[in-house]
């Protein structure tokens, strides 16, 4: 089939590069001219493993533009895959999902043939109902379900794996408005053979705020539970493999730590504790969710004065800036919340992070970033911050460690503390 995909960050990207894999014409639209060029170069605008090597295998099958109207006329398609970052009350912006639904709206205006729209953004429930139907009717002159289909089919990638889990899901959800959408959506995913769940367009959209919702409290859980243990002299990782067993559980997501941070679960529950508020629900355990996780990292600082009271004028290094490994995403990292207590403790940094130092630069342009990991080591005392393999590596042997995350071979070290284990 011919697709279009507006907006090329990790979803869109993704979900493109994919798209042709599977033996689709895909044409990726994006007002950045620098990412139109990368791409339609071979070459990935974001670090994902193995994103580069889809664009070139499969370019024949993409291409990206700036012009909605080319995209839009040669597909069949069209999914949205803008942002829809956080306001500062925690509702979602959107300003890229209303635009977007007007560009494309003005496109379908003068098409003859049907054009199925999916919303593929993480929106609250309601919205593609209530906010995009309107405005592609309103700017289209047409009615959806005639000339023009509608349907919410939300994304559960993880960043590092995204590929793989685009490939290969759990499931496809579908949210549609009609038989026809419904029906039309089903088809591009005809060769999957995960399970397909047809639903509302409401329910498809809470599915996703749900899911990250629930993975994010099971994180913020186990943390809990490893504070708890810390205190006791428990393993912690011993307990979670313990009730991980039990199928009802599950391990994933059971590695305690210092929290989650990344696009998706810290956006998605601030809107929904702000939609909650709106519409004068309380939801007390995804308050406390968010209430673990802003407090979580903090403690890697607390448990660094036990060993030098005094941060003021000593050297703290810092292993990881990226929210998670095999990514150079920074958003909402936990390395963020930690450095900003160092610094405000008087305190050096000298920071290293394999792929997310550039993006760090732009927040903190002062601080020292390291050429290798193992220049980290050189200072008073060292932070553990994210789980790259390239950590498992290092020679802690006679330094002062206090890991965030769980590096066993940081146990080496002349002082060693996890921060709830």
């Amino acid at each position: 089939m011919n697709l279009s995909v507006i907006g090329t960050g990790y979803v869109g990207l993704v979900t493109g590069a994919c798209f042709a894999k599977l033996g689709h014409h895909v044409t990726c639209v994006d007002i950045d001219k620098e990412k139109i060029r990368k791409i339609n170069s071979s070459v990935s605008p974001i670090f994902e493993e193995g994103l580069d090597s889809l664009l070139l295998t499969y370019k024949d099958k993409i291409a990206a533009t700036d012009d909605y109207s080319s995209a839009l006329q040669k597909s069949d398609i069209t999914f949205i895959c803008v942002g829809t970052p956080s306001l500062k009350n925690g509702n979602i912006d959107l300003t890229f999902i209303k635009e977007s639904t007007k560009q494309i709206a003005a496109v379908l205006k003068n098409k003859n043939s049907y054009h199925l729209v999916v919303v593929k953004s993480t929106v609250l429930p309601g919205t593609t109902q209530e906010v995009v139907l309107p405005l592609l009717e309103k700017y289209s002159g047409k009615k959806i379900g005639d000339d023009i289909g509608l349907a919410m089919n939300p994304e559960f990638l993880k960043e590092g794996v995204a590929i793989k889990d685009f490939l290969d899901p759990d499931r496809i959800v579908i949210g549609s408005y009609d038989e026809k959408s419904k029906t039309t959506l089903r088809e591009v995913y005809q060769n999957f053979s995960c399970p397909l769940l047809e639903t509302s367009l409401a329910a498809a959209e809470m599915i996703k705020y749900a899911s990250n919702a629930f993975l994010a409290t099971k994180i913020s859980f186990i943390n809990e539970i490893g504070n708890l243990c810390k205190k006791l002299g428990i393993d912690t990782y011993d307990v979670a493999t313990g009730i991980g067993l039990d199928k009802r559980i599950g391990r994933p997501f059971l590695d305690s730590g210092i929290g989650w941070g990344g696009s998706c679960f810290p956006k998605d529950v601030d809107a929904l504790i702000a939609w909650a508020k709106e519409i004068k629900e309380h939801i007390r355990i995804i308050d406390s969710t968010k209430a673990v996780n802003t407090e979580q990292p903090l403690r890697l600082v607390e448990i660094l004065k036990k060993y030098i009271p005094t941060l003021k004028g000593k050297t703290i290094g810092v292993l990881g800036l990226s929210f998670k490994p095999n990514t150079d995403d920074i958003r909402d990292s936990r390395a963020i919340p930690i450095i900003d207590e160092l610094l405000r403790n008087g305190a050096r940094i000298k920071a290293y992070d394999p792929q997310a130092m550039n993006n760090f630069k732009a927040l903190y342009p002062t601080i020292d970033y390291c050429s290798t990991a193992s220049e980290v080591l050189s200072s008073d005392a060292i932070l553990i911050t994210t789980k790259w393999k390239e950590f498992t590596t290092l020679d802690y042997r006679g330094k002062v460690i206090i890991d965030g995350r769980r590096i066993e071979q940081a146990k080496n070290a002349k002082i060693y503390e996890g921060v709830c284990w």
